[in-house]
């Protein structure tokens, strides 16, 4: 079986809508109020860009060979 890539999974803006499409499709189906469900889809897409920021930050890191202050690491 094919392993799953996680650090893609986890910057891709499709893997992220389809969270966000999943969780609306459930509140609005349990009947909460559409403000509500605005408000934590716009969370769960906030939370999403911070995530694929800094795991994208760390994979570009770690390609040049720096450390987390852009400094070169020690060889």
């Amino acid at each position: 079986m094919k392993e799953i890539d996680w650090k893609r999974k986890l910057t891709s803006r499709k893997f992220w809508l389809a969270i966000v499409e999943l969780v609306t499709g459930l509140m609005l189906a349990f009947k909460v109020d559409a403000g509500t469900v605005e408000v934590i889809g716009g969370v769960i897409m906030s939370a999403a860009a911070v995530v694929a920021y800094t795991i994208g930050e760390g994979l570009a890191d770690a390609a040049n060979g720096t450390n987390n202050f852009g400094e070169n690491k020690a060889v």
